[in-house]
């Protein structure tokens, strides 16, 4: 069984589409606070469909309360914090029955502090970059490196990155997560696989 992790979630349907995926797959969900809606709301119920009532859930009201509450360690590797911020991707990782994928708030993804003191257990999903990142990455450098990588500074997971915007194509939180739990199950042949 896996363990889905969401960091100050923000928007209720996203939590919920997870929560339907953690249903079927036999996956547990945690849900870090602050959240950034009621688990009362109606959009949440929604996009869970049916599958609410099944799911299991624990709430935590901070990151430490769900660290101390797992018997979690800093350099645990059952931790997987899946960020734009990585050099390592998802399909990179090795994933073992009971490891946690650790998502961030739809809005910044996971706190910096977080990242930096995980950076070896940092995972990303490649993605084509954004348009117009790459329109402006020029003006990012020194105008000698290629126009992809002409970038000012290096991230806390050691990334080349523009520090004033890390513009990229993303996908949505629900689909984020479906994407490296059925990685996660994949490797540890999940009946039907």
């Amino acid at each position: 069984m896996f363990n889905v992790v969401l960091v100050t979630p923000e928007i209720p349907a996203n939590t919920g589409n997870i929560g339907r995926t953690c249903v079927v797959t036999g996956s547990s969900l945690h849900l870090v606070g602050p959240l950034g809606f009621s688990l009362e709301e109606r959009a949440l119920h929604r996009a869970g469909l049916g599958y609410w009532e099944s799911l299991d859930v624990t709430v935590y009201g901070d990151w430490s309360e769900f660290v101390e509450k797992n018997d979690l360690v800093a350099d645990d590797t059952r931790l997987h914090l899946l960020t734009k911020k990585a050099r390592r991707t998802y399909a990179e990782a090795s994933y073992r029955d009971g490891d946690y994928l650790i998502f961030g708030c739809e809005s910044v993804g996971l706190p910096e502090e977080l990242l930096a003191a995980h950076a070896q257990r940092c995972e990303r999903i490649p993605m084509l970059p954004d348009a117009t990142s790459l329109d402006n990455a020029a003006s990012w450098g020194t105008g000698n490196a290629p126009e992809h990588v002409a970038l000012l500074a290096q991230d806390v997971c050691g990334n080349f990155v523009n520090p004033d915007d890390y513009r990229i194509s993303a996908l949505n939180l629900s689909n984020a997560a479906a994407i490296v739990l059925y990685e996660a199950l994949r490797q540890t042949d999940f009946k039907g696989m």
